[in-house]
């Protein structure tokens, strides 16, 4: 198959020829008519389009539907994120996604899977919308667990690193080539020190799951900010971050450690209403936000990878270059996500989308998506 168009990259001509991976790349002709990048990865989706990937009975035929949709927006590999919840309920999460995964077509788009939590602080503000009562500490059995359920394809674990256990936990993934990362915490400046010392590479959603009011300095926000081992995940929404903290946060991260999720929940790509998260029901709202129900506190977002490239441009200033790495190879590089770390170039896999931009609105309109050279959507 052969493609073209607009390089995101660089702005000029390019044409692909592939077949489940790039073949080649080289100068195209004329002006083209779309821009071509990679597809978009997501590293973390606790669901979409109404469908609950927290929910151990969630039917494989509506996460097929929901990945139809996410395809829609861009999206061509995703971890599915299983957040706090019961040890029983969390492992028979993880199973039904592996299941799904292997019986679908569309799951050829899940490269794996993200667990945030339970690990992770239990004080209010740095717990974020998970339930308190199954917050508990690292424990590498049950990792063991989950990864059986999920065989062998859980590749990222959100974890708070102030726990007693956390240094030897974070070291024992990290030597399994499972990626660690900070988020939810109430770390100190050395216990985050140390956790990058045993292996954590990124930052969850960094500047959310945090207290509203903290120390001025140090605290767990500046201390990650200024790391520059670590990688850091943002949701670009804006809702989750005021324009400055993400304009500060880029400038310090950079964009080559920057990634751009959504940490999407069941609502996204829904109308306002009541809908699930794991065993908590939440609210999507007039204005796009998603709450806990009756509550004010955010349960992840209504954010689609799309709309979040428009973000980064119009709140945090990006190029569409820039933007796009984002959502591409950078998120590949802090998930490990095989095969898409290099972008368009031979040797990757053929996921990409075609695309319009408009230069002045910042503004992208999604024409198609394909996966492993296989159109998806259009």
């Amino acid at each position: 198959m052969i493609c073209s168009g607009a390089d995101a990259a660089t702005g000029s001509p390019v044409e692909i020829t592939c077949e489940r991976n790039i073949e080649s790349l080289r100068a195209g002709a004329g002006a083209p008519q779309q821009y071509i990048a990679p597809g978009w990865v997501d590293i973390q989706v606790n669901g979409f389009a109404g469908v609950d990937y927290n929910s151990p009975a969630a039917p494989h035929e509506e996460i097929a539907r929901s990945i139809q949709v996410l395809h829609s927006t861009g999206v061509t590999r995703f971890y599915p994120t299983v957040i706090t919840g019961s040890p029983d309920g969390m492992l028979a999460s993880i199973a039904n996604l592996s299941k799904a995964k292997d019986a679908l077509a569309e799951g050829e788009a899940i490269d794996g899977f993200h667990v945030e939590g339970p690990h992770i602080s239990p004080d209010d503000g740095p717990r974020g919308a998970h339930p308190r009562q199954w917050v508990r500490p690292p424990d590498l059995d049950e990792f063991q667990r989950w990864q059986d359920a999920a065989l062998g394809r859980i590749r990222l674990v959100t974890l708070a690193p102030e726990w007693p256990e956390a240094t030897r936990y974070i070291a024992a993934l990290a030597e399994k080539g499972v990626v660690v990362s900070i988020g939810h915490t109430n770390a100190t400046a050395q216990q985050i020190a140390d956790a990058v010392s045993a292996g954590a590479t990124m930052s969850t959603h960094l500047g959310n799951g945090a207290h509203g009011v903290m120390r001025r300095h140090p605290n767990y926000i500046w201390e990650q900010m200024a790391e520059d081992r670590l990688m850091a995940s943002f949701i670009v929404d804006g809702i989750h971050l005021p324009t400055s903290f993400l304009k500060v946060a880029l400038r310090a991260k950079t964009v080559p450690r920057s990634v751009l999720v959504t940490d999407a929940s069941s609502p996204a790509a829904c109308a306002p209403g009541r809908y699930q998260l794991g065993e908590q029901q939440v609210d999507l709202t007039a204005d796009n936000r998603v709450v806990l129900a009756g509550q004010d506190r955010l349960a992840g977002s209504a954010l689609r990878m799309d709309r979040g490239i428009e973000k980064l441009m119009q709140l945090g200033g990006l190029s569409l270059a820039d933007a796009v790495q984002m959502a591409t190879t950078n998120a590949a590089r802090a998930g490990k996500v095989p095969g898409r770390a290099l972008g368009l170039a031979p040797g990757e896999r053929a996921d990409f989308v075609l695309f319009d931009f408009d230069p002045e609105q910042k503004t992208i309109q999604m024409r198609a998506t394909f996966v492993s050279g296989r159109k998806v959507w259009s």
